[in-house]
């Protein structure tokens, strides 16, 4: 129970084509990607700007300098079956994050990456959360978790089971 409030408007009260509107201001990184096969990694990235009527050039700039910060810049022609399970991983993490989103969801980010590449894709999202969006990532990888220093909320079958502060996680 409780309400969510984005940008002090309770969802629960949004109906109709403001439901998509504000579903432009929430990055998704899945799980298992969700990646447009037949598409390649520079168009995968580009699709929430082209959903939002972004003009090209400017989606070309963003979509380009997020490919880099997630170390893809040379793979933006790539389709996703060229890649490995990582790379896709990171073209869904920088599609969801190349709009500038108000909230960031995140299943499981880093499942697929090995623990360098992880901690620098958690360094994306903690810059992102600094730029001012709301990031929360569902992990199982209490060792990242508590690297990230951020509140942890601990869920059990949806039941709310622990709130731990980030002093706490230090210790």
């Amino acid at each position: 129970r409780g309400t969510v409030l984005v940008s002090d408007r309770n969802l629960a009260k949004v109906r109709g084509r403001q439901v998509a509107l504000h579903r432009r201001q929430v990055g998704v990184v899945h799980q298992d990607h969700r990646l447009l096969l037949e598409r390649s990694v520079f168009d995968n990235v580009a699709l929430p700007l082209l959903i939002a009527g972004m003009p090209s050039h400017e989606i070309g700039k963003r979509v380009r300098s997020m490919l880099d910060k997630v170390g893809l810049a040379a793979r933006e022609r790539a389709k996703p079956s060229e890649l490995s399970t990582g790379e896709q991983q990171r073209v869904g993490i920088a599609r969801a994050m190349v709009g500038q989103p108000l909230i960031l969801l995140a299943d499981e980010p880093t499942g697929n990456l090995d623990p360098t590449l992880a901690a620098e894709i958690m360094q994306l999202f903690d810059a992102l959360q600094a730029q001012g969006t709301a990031v929360l990532i569902a992990s199982h990888d209490l060792g990242l978790v508590k690297r990230l220093r951020k509140r942890v909320l601990v869920l059990d079958h949806g039941k709310l089971m622990d709130d731990i502060s980030p002093e706490d996680l230090a210790a």
